[in-house]
């Protein structure tokens, strides 16, 4: 597994990590190549056995559900987000069907703009390839990349409390800030850079 813009992770302090979600990899794979401990959602479901054992010891939080139905979940995030803890969020809400971004939830402009602290988007590339929601089986030698972004101020995310869809809005800039992160190297990237160059010209 590949990481790029490590470097513009918060050493310290409350910070969001808003992260596509494509694979069943996604949460682990994030979380065990981070310099700092961090939080993250899981469905209470997930809590049984060894599995929920394993990702309670990785600080996963409880939730009934996606989004911000779960008052008690939110709470604890809150709280956490208050004593300088890191938070993991997939706006997305759930696994791409395709491997493509989807629309984000309004959970995830929701916690951001009550907590207002700092957004560090981030993109997953290759999860979905190895272990997508179409495959039974995980893809062996699949490589997986992680790619940080730069970290985005509240006050750029958020449109206000006056705003009608504060938190809709919110997210979907959020989305916006992941959906432009391209991995290093390739192709995309190449033609991303030529569009930026072209605009100068």
């Amino acid at each position: 597994m590949r990481i790029y813009g490590s470097e513009n992770m918060p050493p310290r302090g409350s910070f969001i990590l808003a992260v596509n979600h494509a694979s069943f990899y996604d949460p682990a794979a994030v979380t065990c190549r981070l310099p700092r401990p961090i939080h993250f959602f899981a469905r209470k479901t997930l809590f049984k056995g060894l599995f929920g054992k394993l990702i309670a010891k990785l600080n996963a939080i409880p939730v009934d559900r996606d989004g911000d139905g779960d008052v008690s979940a939110i709470k604890r995030v809150l709280g956490l987000l208050r004593k300088g803890e890191a938070l993991l969020l997939f706006p997305e809400g759930t696994r791409s069907p395709d491997g493509n971004l989807q629309e984000p939830q309004r959970g995830v402009g929701m916690i951001a703009c009550r907590t207002g602290v700092p957004i560090l988007p981030a993109r997953i590339f290759g999860s979905y390839e190895s272990f997508g929601r179409q495959r039974k089986w995980p893809k062996i030698g699949q490589p997986i990349s992680i790619v940080f972004g730069e970290v985005i101020l509240p006050m750029e995310i958020d449109p206000g409390g006056e705003h009608d869809l504060r938190y809709e809005t919110a997210a979907k800039r959020i989305m916006k800030a992941i959906e432009r992160i391209r991995l290093p190297g390739s192709q995309e990237a190449f033609e991303h850079a030529e569009d930026a160059r072209n605009i100068y010209k």
